[in-house]
């Protein structure tokens, strides 16, 4: 028997309801070691509504079959509904076209597709690519596989000891030679916004293109592919209160058919012979194979989900929530939040003392309490700060005040055993 689900209503008014949406995650009902389930992991995947599951059930109970390739009536209902997720998307981002969508596993698979693809059809030795101090290892390591293929340069653009993105810095770094800027929108770490409208108008300006890294944006701040005018923006489902097993590639339409495939298969091609394949254009070139097909579908019930709620009204509950648990988490003596950006989202990295992230996290794991440890795939920014790791409590739209005093309590208990 699947559990009720809440019928939720767009919101026009200033309330957010958030038992409501609580209701609507079996996940937030559990007891952990005999604690109410506070999740302050999301930053890292989110739960799942009942809507997203309920949905998936569906698809691959009575809706199942390949897709694109059967005459029949589930594979005409399958390929239906996947591409309904591609519009889906499309609608979300205000993409031109739904050919623009292209499904991938998740952000890492994103970037990496562009690197393989964009950077070795346009990139050579001696153009620079411009990341960012705040970079998750998706965005940094698939860059450096290229630099030592082709020989381009990395430069980093810094942030401050608050973690605010020095722009004027990253100007600096801008020149001739730039032909890529691969940015983050929203710091895992830090939480920082990045102003990623200015670094696209900044990097035009020098006839780069810009590659954005949305997994924590899209959530926190949500994006209009069409007004932000980058060149590609990635982000990934299973952040989105959506399935993990699916990721989104956006990329300008005529760019993208420049770009050659990145994996050969079935469903990408025009025609085959032993002597020489043609390949259809986006998005179908960069979708080898089968593919993510109820993933796609979760994904889209997700964004409905989210939609019906707002991003506005979800971001402000965010934001309350952030400023609650800065006033909360500062009554703990010997507490340090790295990461005071100006402009940042629900995320929060901490350390308390010289206690060790994953021994705060394993003992607050008694109390209940979810948070993420260690250095959260940015060992370079944990350099930046001299810091070795730290614990990382992140919000979703499920998120409320009881979990930051859950935490807090944790907190205090960690203290004590410490001595």
């Amino acid at each position: 028997m699947t559990a009720a689900t809440t019928v939720l209503k767009p919101d026009t008014s200033s309330s957010y309801d958030v038992a409501a949406i609580r209701a609507d995650f079996p996940a937030l009902s559990l007891e952990i070691n005999g604690y109410p389930h506070a999740f302050l992991d999301s930053g890292a995947s989110a739960q799942k509504p009942n809507q997203v599951l309920e949905r998936m059930d569906q698809a691959y109970r009575s809706e199942y079959a390949n897709v694109h390739r059967g005459a029949y009536t589930l594979s005409q209902l399958a390929t239906d509904n996947y591409e309904n997720a591609r519009s889906t998307v499309a609608k979300f981002m205000n993409a031109k076209t739904p050919d623009e969508i292209i499904f991938t596993r998740n952000v890492t698979a994103a970037i990496n597709l562009v690197a393989h693809s964009y950077g070795r059809e346009f990139l050579s030795a001696g153009d620079e690519i411009i990341i960012s101090h705040m970079e998750h290892h998706a965005n940094i390591v698939p860059w450096q596989l290229l630099r030592d293929a082709i020989g381009i340069e990395i430069k980093v653009a810094p942030v401050d000891d608050a973690g605010n993105f020095l722009m004027d810095e990253f100007e600096k770094l801008l020149n001739p030679k730039t032909k890529l800027v691969a940015i983050t929108q929203v710091s895992n770490v830090l939480g920082t916004i990045v102003p990623i409208k200015e670094v696209v108008r900044l990097a035009h300006d020098q006839d780069a293109h810009v590659l954005i890294d949305g997994a924590q944006g899209i959530v926190h701040e949500g994006v209009d592919v069409q007004d932000l005018d980058a060149d590609f923006y990635a982000f990934t489902g299973h952040k989105l209160y959506g399935p993990t097993g699916i990721g989104v590639l956006w990329g300008k339409l005529d760019l993208l058919n420049k770009m050659p495939p990145y994996q050969g298969g079935g469903d990408m091609i025009e025609n085959v012979t032993f002597e020489k394949t043609t390949y259809r254009d986006a998005p179908a070139r960069f979708e080898a194979g089968t593919p993510p097909i109820v993933e796609a579908v979760g994904l889209a019930a997700a964004i409905d989900y989210v939609s019906i709620i707002g991003l506005t009204n979800i971001a402000a509950h965010e934001q309350s929530l952030l400023a609650y648990a800065n006033d909360k988490l500062a009554t703990i003596e010997g507490l340090t939040i790295i990461g005071q950006a100006d402009n940042k989202a629900g995320i929060i990295s901490f350390m308390l003392g010289d206690i060790h992230s994953h021994d705060i996290g394993t003992i607050i794991d008694a109390r209940g309490v979810a948070v993420r440890a260690g250095h959260h795939c940015a060992q370079p920014l944990m350099d930046r700060y001299g810091v070795a790791a730290t614990a990382r409590a992140s919000f979703g739209l499920y998120s409320n005040k009881s979990d930051i005093d859950q935490l807090v309590d944790a907190l205090n208990y960690v203290k004590e055993i410490f001595g």
